[in-house]
């Protein structure tokens, strides 16, 4: 008898549940942006890199990433696939990077969970503090101990992802309902911070060149990169929605929608906190900005308001991972339980559970690093190189996949080549220059989000680990994906071209 290789494909490909719409995918990756975090959380990071020119800085980094966007969306109307950079990827440029991207996005996206778990827990725990709970027994509750939040915010991550598991289109309303609440209070305190605020406006706070050096553009550039991340799970769930087309429209509303937030917060963070302000009080500034604008209760508003984007851009993180996992898995690259799709609700629910155990897994190893702050740093700026680079390749994939239109139609050749070659080699060497400041900036290894080879070793480790895991789907699976680009022994089919 001859073996069959690992994984042969079964009599039909595993397919999942088409329920969404274009308000649904908003909804999706909006959460997974997270708006409010970014503002509360991300807002004082980046300015600790570039002082008070978070306006100058956002703007700078949503042009690459409007190339990036126009990338994902040529390329999901010609191949709509839950799987997106990593399919792209692999047929246009090479499946050993195909693999990775689609490897780097998945092992981001975890650590990101990880991470997020503690915000939520930070959140929920300063919440209680401001209702008066600051003990538990003999425990003092401390926002800022990384134990603690991390396993109030466990608690959070299984139920999101046991909501997850249960339908795209129930966690979907979930997220609208908390986006809603989120956006009426962030517009809220946000409008009244700029009006109000004591410390004068200034134009040089859009001015890009007055940030201090060139390291800050480059580390500031991927701090906001970072904050932009997740637009594209409007594209994960683009098997699930009525219209592919509606996958394309909803990762757009939601960049535009992300840039005007981010702005408005930016500003008004700036108008109400003075720069020491914003640097320091780092996971609790949303905390800081709504005590310095409003007396209790109302000044809680904007904590309910982190506390929902948090649980929110949990459950965005797990779904659009799973997804990418189960167009891997159903390539034959990973194993067979990520393609499993439940019979009763349409999803890939034994994978999605596993994300959820794979992130509760690492938010508990992450309290080796002691602090809050310190653990969102160290992971803020090594998912942020790997991010760009995933977002690079997808753009180049795009470019070469649609080369022909340079010749055929100048217009559309800018839009689908020049754009996005621009935009990629703009994130490739952001992360390249970042990478050697890193590099360079010590002369020894230490584990702390301080350290520049710490800080290097934590993307390096994540692009490595994917080449492991594709040398181990090539020889070990023995997955097609490497010879045909698709996950069948047959010939590949023939792609669609750019006039389709």
């Amino acid at each position: 008898m001859i073996d069959k290789p690992y994984g042969a494909d079964p009599p039909e490909r595993p397919g999942l549940r088409t329920s969404l719409g274009v308000l649904d995918s908003v909804a999706i990756a909006a959460s997974s942006t997270a708006a409010t975090t970014t503002i509360g959380i991300g807002l004082g990071v980046t300015a600790g890199v570039v002082g008070l020119h978070l306006p100058a800085i956002m703007l700078l980094a949503f042009l690459p990433i409007l190339g990036i966007a126009g990338a994902f969306s040529r390329l999901n109307k010609v191949e709509p696939n839950a799987g997106n950079g990593y399919v792209w990827v692999g047929r246009s440029l090479s499946p050993w990077l195909g693999f990775m991207v689609g490897w780097v996005n998945i092992v981001a996206t975890i650590a990101f969970l990880a991470y997020t778990t503690a915000v939520t827990g930070s959140a929920m725990m300063q919440l209680a503090g401001e209702a008066g709970l600051h003990r538990v027994g003999g425990l003092t509750l401390d926002p800022g101990s990384t134990a603690q939040t991390t396993a109030v915010g466990i608690v959070v991550l299984v139920a999101v992802t046991i909501t997850a598991v249960t339908g795209v289109r129930t966690a979907a309303r979930l997220q609208t309902g908390l986006l809603i609440f989120e956006y009426v209070v962030l517009l809220g305190f946000c409008g009244y911070g700029i009006f109000t605020g004591s410390h004068p406006f200034s134009l040089s706070w859009f001015d890009p060149f007055a940030i201090p050096s060139a390291t800050a553009v480059a580390q500031g550039m991927l701090l906001s990169v970072f904050c932009y991340w997740g637009f594209d799970a409007a594209f994960s769930v683009n098997e699930e929605v009525r219209d592919p087309k509606d996958a394309s429209k909803a990762g757009f509303i939601t960049l535009v929608t992300m840039l005007g937030l981010f702005l408005l917060g930016s500003v008004a963070f700036q108008r109400v906190l003075s720069g020491p302000e914003l640097v320091g009080h780092g996971a609790e500034g949303l905390a800081y900005f709504g005590d310095k604008l409003a007396a209790q209760p109302w000044a809680a508003m904007p904590l309910v308001a982190l506390m929902f984007s948090a649980v929110a851009s949990l459950q965005s993180g797990v779904i659009p991972t799973a997804r990418g996992m189960f167009a891997m898995s159903r390539d034959r690259t990973l194993g067979p339980v990520w393609s499993r799709v439940s019979t009763k609700y349409g999803t890939p629910a034994a994978g999605t559970l596993l994300i959820g155990a794979l992130a509760t897994v690492v938010a508990a190893l992450a309290l080796v690093i002691p602090r809050l702050a310190d653990m969102i740093m160290a992971t803020v700026n090594g998912v942020g190189i790997v991010v760009a680079l995933s977002y690079a390749l997808t753009a180049l994939a795009a470019a070469v996949r649609f080369r022909a239109l340079l010749k055929e139609d100048w217009r559309q050749g800018v839009r689908a080549v020049v754009l996005p070659g621009i935009s990629a080699v703009v994130l490739l060497g952001l992360g390249g220059y970042l990478g050697w400041s890193f590099y360079t900036s010590t002369d020894h290894f230490a584990l702390s989000p301080d350290n520049g080879w710490f800080l290097l070793a934590m993307p390096l480790a994540m692009i490595a680990s994917g080449f492991v895991a594709a040398a181990w789907a090539k020889w070990g699976r023995k997955s097609p994906y490497f010879r045909t680009g698709t996950g069948t022994d047959a010939d590949a089919p023939r792609l669609l071209t750019a006039s389709q």
